[in-house]
């Protein structure tokens, strides 16, 4: 009888013990075939492989919070990840528009050297006032499309209806004389749809999981010369990392690296990759210039570059740091 309680006791401790596995819960907005989810799916298996009684549960396509409202549900606590356009936060930290700041960044690899470099360092400063931190740096690249026209230089936006991702774009693309509605990627498809919009600019990998190639006569790539990069993390609450054991913690650390390095190769494909969707899918392909770039870039310089200067406290200062990663 003895050895049958002592069994007992063993099972319900085991029961228990597997019953209070830590569960993190992450959210984002993108559908399970976008690089951003596969992402968080190497997160989640990694660290499940593990065995360090954490599991990571996804909620993709924005079942759990709506796109744009993922940061501050994050920096209180009631969300555990994200994977999440900075930008998409810059009401909370005007420091996180110059992470979609028009021609900052020139390629996927110099994009990697800005995510470890003192740049990041300073906006990660600022993540953490919001008890928030970086488990995976990643950028994505991206360009243009236009429901009618070829958008390859400023003059082709005026007077057409656009979306862009963050603010400094709309503010580049209202100096071209364009009208801006703001809506998050997942949007973009019913709007153009509806007539709602003329022209758009997001990530190719949105692009191509929202199927925008069924709504638009035109699609200016990301090729060698890209405008357009936006950073977009997978996000974690800080005292939520902090309250985990040293093996729960190592165990994220070791599978965001393996994330880190597939979301990086993975976003130099995503560029090539979506031009062979939209070719295919009939749409005519344009090609962005060094001239074109140049006009986009002295625009930027005139509206999005100072204005950031001009009304984030220390902006001039990140904007410099950011301009000095060769």
């Amino acid at each position: 009888m003895n050895k049958f309680i002592q069994s007992t006791m063993l099972s319900f401790a085991l029961v228990g013990g597997a019953a209070q596995a830590e569960e993190l819960r992450l959210s984002h907005q993108w559908s399970t075939s976008d690089v951003r989810h596969e992402v968080a799916q190497i997160v989640a298996d990694e660290v499940a492989a593990a065995g360090v009684d954490l599991e990571i549960t996804i909620f993709p396509s924005k079942s759990l919070f709506k796109p744009r409202e993922q940061y501050r549900p994050l920096s209180r606590g009631q969300l555990d990840m994200t994977v999440f356009p900075l930008s998409y936060a810059g009401g909370q930290q005007p420091a996180f528009n110059l992470t979609l700041m028009p021609g900052l960044v020139k390629n996927h690899d110099h994009a990697a050297r800005l995510s470890h470099s003192p740049f990041m360092e300073a906006l990660e400063a600022r993540m953490a006032e919001d008890d928030v931190m970086v488990l995976v740096h990643g950028y994505l690249a991206g360009g243009f499309v236009g429901k009618d026209t070829c958008i390859t230089h400023p003059d082709d936006v005026a007077g057409l209806q656009t979306r862009a991702a963050g603010k400094s774009f709309e503010q580049m693309l209202v100096g071209a004389d364009a009208s801006i509605t703001s809506m998050a990627s997942s949007e973009i498809y019913s709007a153009m749809q509806t007539g709602v919009l003329d022209a758009a600019n997001t990530s190719s990998s949105s692009f191509v999981s929202y199927r925008i190639f069924e709504q638009v006569a035109c699609y200016t790539p990301a090729s060698d010369i890209a405008l357009w990069f936006l950073y977009q993390p997978l996000l974690m609450n800080k005292s939520t990392f902090e309250g985990l054991s040293e093996e729960q913690q190592a165990a994220l650390l070791a599978a965001a690296d393996v994330a880190e390095a597939h979301y990086l190769e993975q976003a130099k494909l995503q560029d090539a990759a979506s031009v062979d969707v939209f070719r295919e899918a009939g749409v005519e392909i344009a090609e962005m210039t060094a001239d074109d770039f140049a006009a986009w870039q002295a625009l930027a310089q005139e509206t999005s570059y100072a204005a950031f200067a001009a009304d984030v406290e220390g902006g001039q200062e990140l904007l410099d740091m950011a301009l000095a990663v060769e």
